[in-house]
């Protein structure tokens, strides 16, 4: 009788729990084509070129209870099959005023993708737009801090044991005062497979960099303008080899816009670095890079943007790449709701 009972009240407490669900469905891509002519890097002077999409269904069980499944299926053009990769899209959500919390794998987009270029490159958008693990973030007037762990490659007897860990922020004292202090770290762990490999080591890859910035957006005739400038510290280990080599060198950047056209500057004078998934550009002691931006396409949800780069090395004065992405999300939009 008394488990009749208990039965009869978890059934009364799921079914309200049911009628409180709603269910959405959300697609958003990215189309991509980036021609790079490097001179100081023959092997990664290519074209990538294609198309990510993603489409998803939320279960929400209220205003901050989610759980999304779906996929991210990457098309490179010309390839065979049509989709080359396909991602899984299946985490849990937690949306509070201050708040986020996921666990699973999902979209790096808007959570991961402010970091410096010289810590994680931008090809991650199109070959790696997951993240795979969990993630948190706080956020009011003046802080923002997130801090994830990303993993990257599950250990077997062949495949190595990797994962990334790291957090960023950004503190802004005033709430309409223009300075700004902003921060960004990540380690990589890149441990060996089950079965030793002979003189294989467990290795430590990631960087930092803390930034003072200047947001005069709105106090010009510009709609934006920006300053910042920092130091920048990578952290290189082979254990068991060496301890923690530690380069360091000096960042500044400056970004402008006013309607459809922007400028992008930034500059890194220092001791060269080697982040496994960083630009490769920081290797040098000296590197300058030039962005010229259009946005001829910007209509909701929608943007196309023209990107023409120049990179300044004391090898070479020459390089440039020329980038066209699409960027397109419709938000989510309910399909169902289920009633009292």
């Amino acid at each position: 009788m008394i488990k009749k009972l208990y039965f009869i009240i978890l059934l009364c407490f799921a079914t309200r729990a049911v009628t409180a669900q709603t269910v959405d469905v959300h697609f958003n891509g990215l189309g991509f084509f980036d021609n790079r002519e490097y001179k100081e890097f023959v092997l990664r002077s290519r074209t990538y070129s294609g198309t990510r999409l993603n489409l998803d269904v939320g279960l929400n069980l209220d205003s901050v209870h989610h759980f999304i499944v779906g996929v991210n299926a990457l098309h490179e053009f010309g390839a065979n099959p049509f989709f080359v990769k396909v991602n899984p899209v299946a985490y849990y959500s937690f949306t509070g005023k201050n708040w986020l919390f996921n666990a699973g794998e999902f979209p790096r987009e808007g959570l991961l993708t402010d970091y410096p270029r010289a810590m994680l490159n931008d090809t991650l958008r199109y070959y790696r737009p997951n993240v795979e693990g969990l993630l948190t973030k706080f956020h009011s007037d003046h802080v923002s801090e997130t801090i994830w762990i990303d993993w990257v490659s599950r250990q077997t007897n062949t495949d190595r044991e990797q994962f990334l860990f790291g957090f960023s922020g950004k503190y802004k004292p005033a709430l309409r005062g223009p300075f700004y202090v902003s921060h960004y770290f990540f380690l990589l762990h890149d441990a060996g497979p089950a079965i030793a490999i002979p003189n294989d080591h467990i290795q430590d890859n990631g960087a930092a960099q803390i930034r003072l910035g200047l947001d005069l957006s709105h106090k010009t005739m510009l709609d934006s303008l920006t300053f910042e400038a920092g130091g920048m510290l990578s952290l290189e280990r082979t254990r068991g080899i060496d301890g923690f080599q530690k380069p360091a060198g000096f960042v500044a950047s400056a970004f402008l816009s006013y309607k459809r056209f922007a400028l992008f500057d930034e500059f890194y004078k220092g001791q060269g670095h080697n982040v496994t998934f960083g630009d490769a550009y920081y290797r040098y002691k000296t590197y300058n890079r030039l962005d010229i931006i259009y946005t001829p396409f910007l209509y909701k949800g929608l943007r196309g943007q023209f990107i023409l780069s120049f990179h300044q090395t004391p090898e070479s004065s020459g390089s440039n790449q020329e980038a066209f992405r699409l960027t397109y999300d419709i938000g989510r939009k309910r399909v169902a709701k289920f009633k009292d």
